[in-house]
């Protein structure tokens, strides 16, 4: 990486290889923050499985209030930020001092509330749109092996195929349009990064020139001045010594000290989540501690009848939910010793407080993640 650094005329100017890395750990964010939520909201379902129903919605909200500190505050982004970047107000004619200095602070460069606006549309507005039209494609069953949506799969998918509406259609037109209009969306990046790689572009990103900004790395001026803004909030005369004032100073600061503490927050979740991954793995000394070292293993118990006003599961296959009659999806155990759907298992016993198969009660916390 640091033979890239100084390619060119420019040193300020960012690499391919800095501005992929920072895009990475954007796009990884998303999926790492729900995999936590997940594994919380198994023990805690009451608290967190709304959240993770609606968890493009949630993440969108609090990355909003991140980007829109960041941008305040740094003049970029959380990532890169991260990776030591900032954005440029790119003005009309390059000066000379902005051209043979390195990293330096100008104040027309600064990002202003119209540049900061349209950051955040195209940081966290587009991002959004791409996640919920990627899940509705799925949803209407794209991707999916044809064999899997036979008569039984009472299922969106078979609806989006069948319906001969208006919106029927327009369903089966976004269907087929979808891996087209993402392929050339990718393609049409690609081509901007080797423009930037070439230097015929100074935008690795087509929408950075209707932002009016680019990328630049942070230099000496930049630190020393991040330096003298945060001595400066420490070393605040205070008017008042009262603990009311203190307080009040401290909820006022908190948000701020909570948001520039991600970049060395974001390493040790990192490691929790690659910790959380290890100790559910098949592998892990979690199962191994499942399984007594003394004598044969325990035969499982026999399983109990269904009631007879109970759902019958005599034509249900193996690996299928008796309720949804879909593939099991995060298998979790009643009391009873049945296998459902996580989703399935919760909402029938939030609602019916027992077995759907055996009429036995059960509760909430007694549902039981099963490790396959």
């Amino acid at each position: 990486m640091e033979f890239f650094n100084n390619v060119g005329g420019d040193s300020s100017k960012p690499s391919l290889f800095e501005l992929i890395a920072q895009e990475q750990l954007r796009d990884l964010l998303q999926p790492a923050l729900k995999y936590v939520l997940s594994v919380f909201a198994q023990r805690y379902p009451r608290y967190l499985l709304r959240i993770v129903n609606r968890y493009e919605e949630f993440y969108t909200f609090i990355m909003l209030f991140v980007e829109r500190h960041y941008l305040r505050t740094h003049n970029a982004s959380f990532a890169e930020n991260f990776y030591g970047l900032k954005r440029r107000r790119r003005p009309l004619i390059e000066p000379e001092r902005a051209k043979a200095a390195v990293g330096g602070v100008f104040e027309e460069e600064k990002l202003r509330d119209r540049e900061i606006r349209r950051s955040l549309v195209l940081l966290v507005g587009i991002p959004y749109l791409r996640s919920k039209a990627q899940d509705y494609y799925e949803d209407l069953g794209g991707g999916i092996d044809p064999e899997i949506l036979d008569e039984n799969a009472n299922s969106r998918h078979i609806r989006a195929l069948t319906d001969q509406s208006f919106k029927g259609r327009c369903r089966r037109a976004f269907k087929a349009a979808y891996p087209w209009l993402n392929m050339s969306w990718e393609l049409w990046l690609l081509a901007f990064d080797v423009a930037y790689l070439f230097d015929r572009t100074p935008f690795y990103r087509p929408w950075l020139s209707w932002v009016g900004v680019d990328l630049r790395r942070l230099g000496m001026d930049d630190y020393r001045e991040a330096a003298l803004i945060a001595q400066r909030n420490t070393n605040s005369p205070a008017r008042s010594k009262s603990a009311f004032t203190l307080m009040r100073r401290f909820l006022l600061r908190s948000p701020r000290l909570l948001l520039d503490s991600l970049k060395v927050a974001l390493p040790l979740a990192i490691f929790f989540v690659k910790f959380l991954e290890w100790w559910y793995s098949p592998s892990s000394p979690a199962r191994s501690l499942m399984t007594s070292p003394l004598g044969p293993p325990v035969p499982p118990p026999k399983l109990l009848p269904s009631h007879p006003q109970g759902l019958q599961i005599d034509g249900a296959q193996y690996g299928q939910c008796p309720l949804c009659r879909g593939a099991i999806a995060n298998a979790t155990a009643l009391p009873s010793g049945y296998v459902f759907c996580y989703r399935c298992a919760y909402e029938q016993v939030q609602k019916e407080g027992r077995c759907p198969v055996t009429f036995l009660p059960a509760r909430l916390w007694e549902l039981r993640k099963v490790l396959v």
